[in-house]
């Protein structure tokens, strides 16, 4: 039985790492999470937390350094909770992300094949094409930057490394014009003010990039001002869009969508292909990483020419248009509408007509194809963090595709899937992790899973 208690001061040496990057070491036979400690560290550490699923300690003095620690190059690590791994080597952060992957194919999925690679990103800074920045209300003003993790505490930063550098003017701008106009930020425990965000998209192979401003209410007369403001402040932009949100929670884009200036849609391309990308469609935030990991897919899931191809979670139809290469038909499925309006108006653009979309959510969509007798040899799915559902499980494997490959951006949801799918019949073959997001815990994985044969 532990006798870990809370305050209680123990030597330690770290020897592994958690799924956020925790490092974790082992007292009492119990696994101990201390947050920015490297394995093969010897630390100091306090008991913060004893329950009876995990323990949680802060590292208190650093006895024997990792040769992989790096000083952090941003000054907000470990206050906001955006980042994971600023005290780390790139090289290091790969090899976590790696054994992440691993462990949850192990521990979660049962599963005894690992991932053979991860594909490294040549960019760690400034690789985001998207950035997003939160308001709140302060005593000197508006302030924007980060939520603290696990927390609403709202953290002001004005300088993001991992974000386009142009999301950080954009919010610099609106802040000063509503503070120059007395207009208060949203304050969400009241729900009065005006701006929850500024969100900020900036194409990475042409000159496109939009601002969207986030706000529970209008600016009224003030509205061409603001953008006269904020195209002077940010030349580059070609579009600005606002987005009334009068919900509350979380969701940072909801409502209604009023373009104020320019166009609200983003061109940019993706493997030799151009897309036009609305506030709402789901677009990958590292392009050149994104086509690395579309390469991947596009082999996993047509080695050669297939019939019919089905893409789940399409967003934008990024995959389908890739899938439809080397394919006589696909069909892409989405729940967003203007993303179900982006996927088709992006095959056109591109001249791609083998391609269909339906607008539904993974599950229905493959009920509905199946009701149309439609059998494809490859199902691709791509869903968001949480995973796919049990429905949507059952409903791709009762159209007994050859292979599914899946694109995963939570390790232990996609063991859980690959889990659900082997109860029908599907192995796992294959397994790749491309590093999207670096220097946050955030890793995407891809796998193949093939029926298995009498």
């Amino acid at each position: 039985m532990s006798n870990l208690k809370k305050n209680d001061i123990y030597t330690v040496s770290i020897d592994g790492y958690g799924s956020q990057a925790q490092g974790v070491c082992h007292i009492d036979g119990r696994a101990v999470f201390v947050p920015h400690a490297l394995p093969g560290e010897h630390w100091e550490i306090k008991i913060l937390k004893v329950s009876n699923t995990a323990v949680y300690a802060r590292g208190q003095k650093l006895l024997l350094s990792s040769p992989q620690r790096r000083e952090p190059e941003c000054p907000w690590f470990g206050l906001c909770g955006g980042c994971d791994c600023w005290h780390m080597s790139y090289e290091e952060e790969l090899r976590f992300k790696l054994q992440r992957v691993n462990d949850a194919l192990e521990r979660i999925g049962k599963q005894s094949l690992k991932a053979r690679r991860i594909v490294g990103s040549d960019k760690i800074c400034r690789y985001r094409n998207k950035g997003i920045f939160a308001f709140a209300p302060g005593d000197k003003g508006v302030r924007f930057g980060f939520y603290r993790e696990r927390s609403h505490q709202l953290i002001p930063i004005d300088r993001c490394l991992i974000q386009n550098e142009l999301t950080e003017r954009s919010a610099a701008a609106v802040a000063a014009f509503m503070d120059e106009r007395k207009i208060p930020a949203y304050d969400e425990e009241t729900g009065k003010g005006t701006v929850r965000h500024v969100f900020c998209r900036r194409a990475v192979n042409t000159e496109d990039a939009v601002a969207c401003i986030v706000a529970a209410r209008g600016f009224g007369g003030c509205t061409q001002e603001l953008v006269e403001a904020l195209r002077q402040a940010c030349p580059e932009l070609t579009g600005i869009v606002l987005n009334i949100n009068k919900t509350r929670g979380n969701t940072v884009l909801s409502g209604d969508f009023y373009t104020l200036w320019g166009r609200s849609d983003m061109e940019d391309t993706l493997c030799s292909l151009g897309f036009s990308i609305s506030p709402q469609a789901f677009f990958q935030i590292n392009p050149p990483q994104a086509q690395r990991l579309y390469a991947l897919a596009l082999d996993y899931a047509c080695p050669e020419r297939v019939g019919l191809a089905f893409d789940l979670y399409c967003g934008a139809g990024t995959i389908s248009l890739c899938l439809a290469r080397r394919a006589d038909k696909v069909i892409g499925a989405e729940i967003v509408p203007e993303a179900v309006e982006n996927a088709a108006a992006n095959a056109a653009a591109n001249g791609v007509e083998n391609t269909e979309f339906i607008c539904g959510d993974a599950g229905q969509a493959a009920l509905e194809l199946s009701r149309r007798g439609l059998r494809p040899e490859v199902v691709v799915v791509d869903p968001p963090r949480k995973g796919m559902d049990e429905k949507a499980v059952s409903a791709v494997a009762a159209m007994a595709p050859e292979r599914i490959v899946y694109v995963s951006c939570g390790p232990a949801t996609l063991a859980r899937d690959i889990l659900r799918f082997n109860s029908y019949g599907y192995e796992l073959r294959s397994a790749d992790a491309v590093d999207m997001f670096p220097r946050t815990c955030h890793v995407e994985t891809i796998v193949l899973l093939q029926r298995e044969t009498l």
